[in-house]
């Protein structure tokens, strides 16, 4: 089992920053990583970001390439994801996840946060 809580929303001025957090614990599955996933009402949700669970091999899609940055510290059990130069098209609810990284790319989310609000204003 794998437990999940995500925080660090906000609402930010485009060209701003905020950095969101995913406090991970619990006892991961083989080739586990955590990602982070956004969605807005009506849409899928959106694949980011991922990272190793001990860290490492870090995945951004082309949308985030650049400006968002994720790392792990393993002395906290936390994942962070620094988002810098936000666009209002950003805004959206963002939920970390974990699950098995079936490439670096690609994962299976099988464990979910509760999501947190992030909202950047024009």
């Amino acid at each position: 089992q794998v437990q999940l809580v995500d925080s660090g929303g906000g609402l930010v001025m485009a060209g701003g920053s905020l950095r969101l957090s995913c406090a991970a614990s619990g006892r991961p599955g083989p080739n586990y990583g955590v990602g982070w996933y956004r969605q807005v009402p009506g849409k899928e949700r959106q694949f980011l970001s991922a990272i190793n669970w001990t860290g490492g091999s870090a995945y951004y899609a082309d949308s985030v390439k650049g400006r968002f940055t994720i790392t792990r510290d393993n002395a906290k059990n936390t994942v962070y994801l620094q988002m810098d130069s936000l666009k209002p098209e950003d805004t959206a609810v963002y939920y970390c996840a974990a699950g098995q990284r079936l490439t670096t790319a690609t994962m299976l989310p099988a464990y979910w946060g509760q999501g947190t609000q992030v909202t950047v204003s024009s």
